[in-house]
């Protein structure tokens, strides 16, 4: 009897393997999209007290709008790159993209004042490519193994966070300002090696080329759900980052040098800990139940950090909670996006989705900013948490169930 069931169970075992093909494409795409992120995250520990050093750099209204412009033209140009990725390819466009970054880099490296930086950025975010990362992340791998895929390209975003925090001190202590440009820039040019001839080619959908509408999206409802949440999910993350790093420098004696000792240990411990709620997700086709439960203790970890304040130790429990359930997301929603857009607009769906995110980048910056500039950080955390519940409410409603 043991000999009959053996067979039968290894091709299903099997079947959850990513294959060596799409293996080589999840890893190379996520490192696409983590170099994409540390562009728009590598800037934000350093700028506003380095821009001080150039001309214009004492205006905070320019320096703001420096750092914002990356995230605010990525937005614009998301959805039609990803629509050109369903129509000319996915590698192409990521070229074109990362050349448009490198150069973005390179006027920044040079830039004698803050506008020229303010330009700079802008030329970086108009090659916006996130969108096509995730169709080609999707477009490579089957849809039982996707959310596993996509969780190497969402946990890059976390591990990105980080890395900026830890990289960018050090790089403008030792180059300045200019030198953490040309790195960016030198990351870039690595991207477009790897995108251009390290990235597996995979088929796209073999269905007639569609023109794509905008209102096809628009108009489909678990598609506005996932683009809500990641709005949600993105402008909590910058709104929290806004005023977690005095608050963990005021409870546990950390500077700004200092700080990534505090995160990395936090992002690298709340992803051990999402991939068995990944691989849950996976083996039970549970996604609408994984991202209700995750949307959920979002609410409550949010709702409990003005009662972690005061303690440095709850306070990195607060942040650990928060992270597993922002990577569970970041791998989740990205996957149901793919599952759930019809196959000759998919880029045009996650275009909107990685425009909604970006939108989320600044408007949390802006509005967390805005709120502790008033002196009122318990108001971040809670209003995060109004939004994440907003969120769950919306979530309750998806339709979809794998």
């Amino acid at each position: 009897m043991s000999t009959h069931t053996s067979p039968s169970a290894s091709p299903s075992r099997t079947k959850l393997k990513l294959t060596p093909v799409e293996r080589r494409a999840s890893v190379m795409l996520a490192l696409l999209f983590a170099a994409r992120m540390l562009g728009l995250f590598l800037l934000t520990p350093v700028f506003a007290v380095v821009a001080q050093t150039i001309p214009g750099g004492d205006n905070a209204a320019r320096v703001g709008l420096a750092l914002g412009a990356y995230g605010l033209t990525q937005a614009v140009m998301q959805i039609p790159l990803g629509m050109a990725s369903d129509r000319f390819g996915r590698r192409p466009v990521i070229v074109f993209g990362m050349v448009l970054f490198i150069i973005g880099g390179v006027i920044c490296a040079l830039a004698r004042d803050v506008d020229w930086i303010l330009a700079g950025r802008v030329i970086q975010g108009l090659g916006a490519v996130s969108a096509a990362i995730t169709a080609w992340v999707a477009d490579a791998t089957r849809p039982e193994v996707r959310t596993r895929a996509m969780a190497m390209v969402g946990g890059s975003i976390g591990i990105s966070f980080a890395v900026s925090l830890v990289l960018s001190p050090m790089l403008v202590g030792e180059f300045g300002l200019s030198g953490l440009f040309w790195a960016i820039s030198l990351l870039g040019f690595v991207c477009l090696l790897i995108a251009a001839f390290v990235v597996p080619s995979v088929p796209q959908t073999k269905s007639p080329i569609v023109q794509a509408r905008a209102r096809d999206v628009l108009r489909h409802v678990d598609l506005l759900r996932l683009n809500f949440g990641v709005f949600c999910l993105h402008f909590i993350l910058m709104a929290l980052f806004i005023v977690a790093p005095g608050m963990l420098a005021r409870l546990g004696g950390y500077d700004s040098a200092n700080l990534w000792e505090v995160y990395l240990p936090v992002i690298l411990m709340s992803f051990v800990l999402m991939v068995p709620a990944v691989f849950y997700t996976e083996t039970r086709h549970a996604h609408k139940v994984a991202l209700e439960i995750a949307v959920a203790g979002l609410v409550v970890v949010l709702a409990l950090m003005p009662l972690a304040s005061h303690n440095f130790f709850a306070l990195v429990a607060m942040l650990i909670g928060f992270f597993i359930a922002f990577n569970i997301l970041e791998a989740l929603q990205p996957s149901l996006v793919s599952r759930v857009a019809p196959p000759e607009y998919k880029g045009l769906a996650l275009g909107f989705y990685n425009t909604a995110q970006s939108l989320g980048v600044f408007m949390g910056g802006a509005m967390g900013g805005l709120l502790a500039s008033k002196g009122s950080i318990s108001s971040v955390f809670l209003l995060s948490a109004g939004l994440a519940f907003a969120w769950f409410l919306t979530a309750r409603g998806f339709r979809s169930q794998s």
